[in-house]
């Protein structure tokens, strides 16, 4: 059964189709991943250990790039990032001085929940889709520094929200330590290179599961048509930008692409706000559901959009390598 040749002509198909099972596993048996023997488990540990799996990617991405790559991460990266946080402060300020509304409503979405659906990239979804379609391992060890955007500071920093404490540089740390660990093993021996560096593709079905296996698919009809518009939104908006950028900082553009989502852990922003800013208290559960919406929507539509973009380029390419010759 040519199980692997059919996951491969669909968009994005490795990353994609593992995520929807985690997805509707997750939601046929919503209290799963709280039962003590599934969690102690080995099965428990593949669908509730995305963080991991993560790391052990990280680390055979590493191995593959040299250390003079190193300035073309770091300039990919922070633009990439930049390019998220600035548009989602841009797009807070805008509905902050139009929707004269208490909670900002725009399109019956609250700005809670639009600044943190557009702030923070799904990670495993750029890793995984870079490492499909890109052509540098560069491209996709930038999210060592996207990784930033993670958490809620950001959407509180944008929203003017006070009592935050200051960002933890550690967390920094943390996020980076498995790809240098790999640089590391991968510029001392080439043996290792050439050992941890296949592992990369097997370990994105792996990460997708469990990635998907976060994720309720009721929420999508919980949150409704608002929902999944703010998934719409991220895709083209930040797409739009974070193309230009990543052209801008020697790219393809396909990076700026499979950045246009919206991560995962974007759903507990809303609840985290709130919790210091009693004025959000209202709107949180709502806005939990349209970003959970926004996440699954970008996760479905940016494999496709990647894959369509990159399909594009390389007939370009074709057609240009044709043309000089």
């Amino acid at each position: 059964m040519p199980i692997k040749r059919g996951l491969e002509k669909i968009p994005g198909g490795m990353m994609i189709i593992p995520l929807l099972i985690g997805a509707v596993l997750r939601t046929i048996f919503p209290g799963l991943a709280d039962n003590p023997v599934f969690k102690s488990s080995f099965t428990g540990g593949l669908f509730l250990g995305a963080s991991t799996l993560l790391a052990a990617f990280y680390i055979c991405l590493g191995s593959t790039i040299e250390f003079k790559a190193a300035g073309y991460i770091l300039k990919k990266g922070v633009a990439l990032w930049v390019g998220k946080v600035g548009l989602a402060a841009i797009i807070g300020l805008l509905i902050k001085f139009t929707v004269p509304d208490q909670n900002h409503m725009f399109l019956g979405l609250s700005a809670l929940a639009i600044v943190a659906a557009f702030s923070d990239t799904n990670g495993g979804l750029y890793m995984a889709l870079m490492g499909q379609f890109g052509k540098k391992s560069e491209d996709v060890a930038a999210y060592s520094i996207m990784s930033l955007e993670s958490g809620p500071f950001f959407t509180m920093l944008i929203l003017g929200v006070a009592g935050l404490a200051a960002f933890p540089l550690m967390a920094f740390v943390y996020a980076i330590l498995p790809l240098i660990i790999g640089m590391v093993l991968g510029n001392l021996d080439v043996d290792m290179r050439k050992f941890l560096s296949p592992a990369q593709g097997v370990l994105i079905p792996m990460f997708a599961l469990a990635l998907g296996f976060g994720i309720n698919l009721k929420n999508v009809v919980q949150a409704g048509l608002s929902g999944i518009l703010l998934g719409l939104a991220v895709v083209v908006i930040t797409g739009i930008v974070l193309v230009l950028l990543d052209k801008l900082t020697g790219g393809t553009g396909l990076g700026g692409i499979a950045a246009a989502s919206t991560a995962g852990n974007a759903a507990a922003v809303p609840v985290a706000v709130a919790a210091v800013y009693a004025g959000y208290r209202g709107i949180a559960a709502t806005a939990t559901v349209q970003v959970a919406a926004a996440v699954i929507v970008t996760s479905i539509l940016v494999p496709i959009v990647t894959a369509w973009f990159s399909r594009r380029r390389e007939r370009r390419e074709l057609a240009t390598g044709a043309i000089r010759q």
